[in-house]
């Protein structure tokens, strides 16, 4: 046993006569003062398994009841080289060792439905991609572009043509596990989306019983995996078969049910997830409104990723045709506001294969940009946080907050109170658009670091006001043609920085040592 691996366990006996999904098999593994109880399953071929992941290195003592009887003792010995699951911590994630993550995600929803060869072939570009996070879907999804049958389904069928969830297709979870290990190996986060609209074979559509049979079944097989996150869904809203309590039951069962507390969310199309409850770790969202991610990191707390923010590609659909620069953008777009942006790529291809539905090879522009981006942000001293100064921060006071600042008056020059004035007067929504401006991607990490990208602006030269007790290397990005240019040492103060009047720059303030 080592710290943050699966440890499984496998003992053999008859199969179970009814069901085989919540069969009677539990399990404990104490170690010290500290017990955790885990649900066994039922792989088939008269196999049983128990899964756990250790946490903490040490002497454990296991006991294994139900339908099989066992105990025993392992020595979980220090990780080497792997950090545990990821967590949230404040606005930002940490694996549980403490070690940042920061996510770079890409979208392949239907790769698990593949043929073994498109497997072969998006795990080998994944493998020399830029990204450490996917999104991608256990049922198969049938939509434009994608419209084959996956190699096995997940439950037997009854006569009447049915699913019958009470019997997983052992064949379905244990090539979905191979590869969901073959990309855990590759140090990439799997956001694993559990349910989904877009269907033609019934899965969108169950009974809220099978919902929840399904989901204990895939927690008893899944959640010792130290690489998965919990997406409730790819856009909830449109899953017209189940209520608003339905899917907080959901909720409540994957959460409750997930002894390794893996980090969980839920995605949108139109009507964001509640993102307050308490057993959501992050914002996972579907928006090109980028301006407001301070906002959100103020109201929840919590981390913010823009999973779907429209995709690089030439579709006739508005969402899956944006050039590569604009996805590059994007990125830095959110970089710079204090979240995180997930990668998409929706090229037409004769064979149908686009990477986003159903992987093979990423043809598009910006993941070379999204690589150095990232490599720019690892080599901060710390993540970054929304670099809110003067007018721009206006628009994300609460309406309590202006009406205090207001109470003192204000006379007919003031002409910040006569903004908050106008902004009063503004919907929430509307203050956004309004103040937005690309002045607003700014970031910084603490005085360590400062970050802006002038997107679109095309300005000659720009003044940042930086400490004036320490100094700091002014570096000049063209974020398109990846190259850094070192404009001013031993910066102080008021500095004045020239830019080249184009768009796709940025300025990166490192404090010197």
């Amino acid at each position: 046993m080592r710290q943050y691996e699966t440890f499984e366990l496998t003992f053999s006996g008859s199969a179970p006569r009814d069901q085989w999904a919540a069969i009677d098999l539990e399990a404990t593994f104490t170690c010290g003062q500290k017990t955790t109880a885990v649900k066994g399953f039922y792989d088939g071929g008269g196999q049983y398994k128990v899964r756990f992941l250790p946490e903490e290195p040490g002497e454990y003592f296991w006991q294994v009841s139900g339908a099989v009887s066992a105990e025993g003792r392992e020595t979980c010995v220090p990780a080497q080289g792997s950090h545990g699951p990821v967590r949230a911590s404040g606005a930002h994630f940490q694996y549980a060792d403490g070690t940042p993550f920061l996510p770079f995600g890409t979208t392949v929803y239907a790769l698990a439905s593949q043929d073994d060869a498109l497997v072969d072939k998006t795990i080998a570009a994944l493998k020399n991609a830029p990204f450490n996070k996917i999104r991608m879907c256990v049922f198969p999804k049938h939509y434009d572009y994608n419209h084959n049958d996956p190699p096995c389904y997940p439950f037997e069928k009854r006569l009447d043509g049915s699913w019958n969830t009470g019997k997983p297709n052992t064949a379905f979870w244990q090539r979905l596990e191979a590869i969901l290990d073959r990309i855990g190996a590759l140090d990439i986060q799997i956001d694993l989306i559990l349910f989904h609209p877009y269907d033609r074979w019934g899965f969108a559509s169950l009974p809220q019983k099978d919902n929840l049979q399904y989901l204990d079944y895939l927690l008893r097989r899944l959640s010792a995996k130290p690489y998965i996150w919990w997406s409730l869904a790819n856009e909830y809203d449109l899953c017209g078969s189940k209520t608003l309590s339905d899917w907080e039951e959901i909720e409540e069962f994957v959460a409750v049910n997930d002894p390794c507390r893996h980090l969980l969310s839920s995605h949108n199309c139109f009507c964001f997830w509640d993102f307050s409850r308490k057993h959501v770790s992050h914002c996972s969202i579907q928006t090109k409104a980028l301006t407001e991610i301070p906002r959100w990191l103020l109201r929840y707390q919590k981390p913010v990723i823009i999973d779907e923010c429209c995709y690089e590609g030439d579709l006739p659909h508005a969402w899956g045709s944006i050039s590569g620069r604009e996805m590059a953008y994007r990125f830095w777009r959110c970089v710079c506001s204090g979240g995180y942006c997930t990668h998409g790529e929706t090229f037409l291809s004769d064979d149908d294969v686009l990477w986003w539905a159903r992987g093979g090879s990423l043809k598009g522009e910006s993941p070379r940009r999204i690589a150095f981006l990232r490599k720019i942000l690892e080599s901060l001293p710390g993540p970054l946080e929304p670099w809110i100064t003067g007018w721009s921060g206006l628009g994300l006071l609460t309406p309590e907050q202006i009406k205090e600042k207001l109470e003192g008056g204000y006379t007919p020059g003031d002409f910040t109170c006569l903004a908050l004035v106008s902004i009063q007067r503004m919907q929430p929504d509307d203050r956004a658009v309004h103040l937005a401006s690309e002045h607003m991607w700014r970031a910084r990490c603490g005085e360590e670091a400062f970050l802006q990208f002038f997107g679109i602006q095309t300005s000659a030269e720009c003044v940042f006001d930086l400490p004036k007790d320490k100094r700091y290397r002014v570096e000049l990005i063209d974020v398109w043609e990846m190259t850094r240019t070192v404009q001013l040492e031993h910066a102080s103060g008021s500095v004045q920085v020239c830019l080249p009047g184009r768009e796709g720059m940025a300025v990166l303030i490192t404090r010197e040592k």
